[in-house]
């Protein structure tokens, strides 16, 4: 029987309701995990699923460091971990230089900045409350090291499956044969069995990623460096056009799940298998908005 894995939730305006019965569902259907990234207020939204659900783990995967003041941060934390009886997983990262320069934001060295704000979340603490276990957003080694250090876990977004024991060697010793540190992977996933179409889903999912200089190099690193060279390429010549089809379908195959109900739960089991203990689907559809996804991931895996 397939291993269920976490699922990605956003608390999307209009829709924040039915979201919280969806992950109601979610945990009456065994999935493993929810999982709720920055956009419509993760904080807001665990605070209410720890209210609206009983057992199921949950998290923010991630909340930005640059958002709100580690005090803040703390008290809210600290809150949530109460509330759900030590459910709730506290993912945190620095997010991406497009985000940065919308919100006019000034940020430093994203390794120092991480660890001096774990450092205040701790001096925050006496006051706030004990604090849940803390995910580092990674992608690259110095990340992933760091995350050994001073955190309970790691979490990836679209990491390559086929570099993913690669990455974990980055760990130290007792964090890489420490069943309680949480491996985290967000994969885009797209049920379809119009293969081509998920997989046009996919791509466009991935469209704004490709173009990080940070993630290019990670793939790079993970064996990618033909299709990262030739978007490079391609953005620097201004045929951004041409990066869907830059997009390959090798490398798609490792940093996406898409295709029928039957091998997306294959490509579950492949995750497992690769080191990750908590897989997080990230539904996409091509056949409507994040609900549909989300129904279709529940149906593809009774």
């Amino acid at each position: 029987m397939t291993h269920k894995p976490a699922v990605s939730l956003a608390a999307m305006p209009k829709r924040r309701q039915a979201t919280l019965e969806l992950a109601h569902r979610l945990e009456h259907e065994g999935f493993t995990g929810i999982y709720c990234p920055s956009m419509g207020d993760c904080m807001g939204l665990c605070e209410a699923i720890a209210l609206a659900t009983h057992d199921i783990p949950f998290g923010t995967a991630i909340a930005p460091i640059y958002f709100r003041q580690p005090f803040d941060y703390a008290q809210t934390a600290a809150l949530i971990h109460e509330l759900s009886d030590g459910r709730f997983r506290f993912g945190i990262g620095v997010s991406h230089g497009p985000v940065h320069q919308r919100l006019n934001l000034q940020v430093g060295k994203p390794l120092a900045d991480i660890r001096k704000f774990v450092q205040d979340l701790q001096t925050a603490a006496p006051m706030a409350g004990p604090l849940p276990p803390l995910m580092l957003a990674t992608l690259r080694k110095p990340m992933v090291k760091l995350a050994g250090e001073i955190a309970q876990g790691a979490v990836w977004a679209n990491a390559a499956r086929s570099h993913m024991r690669d990455s974990l060697k980055a760990l130290p010793l007792d964090k890489q044969n420490d069943d309680n540190f949480i491996v985290a992977n967000m994969v885009p996933t797209c049920i379809d069995d119009d293969k081509a179409a998920a997989a046009a889903v996919n791509r466009k999912t991935l469209a704004g990623y490709v173009r990080l200089p940070n993630y290019q190099q990670y793939w790079i690193e993970a064996g990618f460096e033909e299709e990262m060279r030739a978007i490079q390429k391609a953005i620097d010549n201004k045929e951004e056009d041409k990066i869907p089809q830059l997009m390959s379908d090798r490398w798609l195959s490792q940093v996406t799940l898409y295709g029928s109900a039957a091998e997306v739960r294959e490509g579950v089991e492949a995750w497992y298998d690769s080191g990750v203990n908590t897989l997080i689907v990230v539904p996409s559809s091509a056949r409507g908005n994040q609900m549909v996804a989300l129904e279709q991931t529940i149906a593809a895996f009774q």
